[in-house]
């Protein structure tokens, strides 16, 4: 014997079983959040780093933004199809 389901059940059923699902994934997310939240807090504060090392010191500008996230920015940019670095002779960013 063959079912036929009707077009109305078969939506009703996909658009709560998506329902669900999101739903389903707000909860895991927010059960995530609380479970690395309570491990960071069981870190010791204090602890001293094993042996600190020299970090080098980014490039800075006479305009605070590190280099690096300069051209990031303009990496950025050259992904525009409308944007003609070969253009570009100057390049000034500031903060907003």
């Amino acid at each position: 014997m063959e079912q036929h389901y009707s077009n109305l059940f078969v939506v009703v059923m996909g658009m709560g079983v998506t329902f669900v699902g999101l739903i389903a994934i707000i909860f895991l997310t927010q059960l995530m959040g609380t479970v690395i939240t309570a491990l960071d807090r069981k870190k010791p504060q204090n602890a001293a780093p094993a042996a600190p090392a020299a970090a080098p010191t980014p490039a800075v500008s006479g305009d605070g933004i590190e280099d690096a996230v300069k051209i990031a920015i303009v990496a950025a940019l050259a992904q525009d199809s409308a944007f003609r670095l070969d253009h570009v002779t100057r390049i000034d960013i500031r903060r907003v």
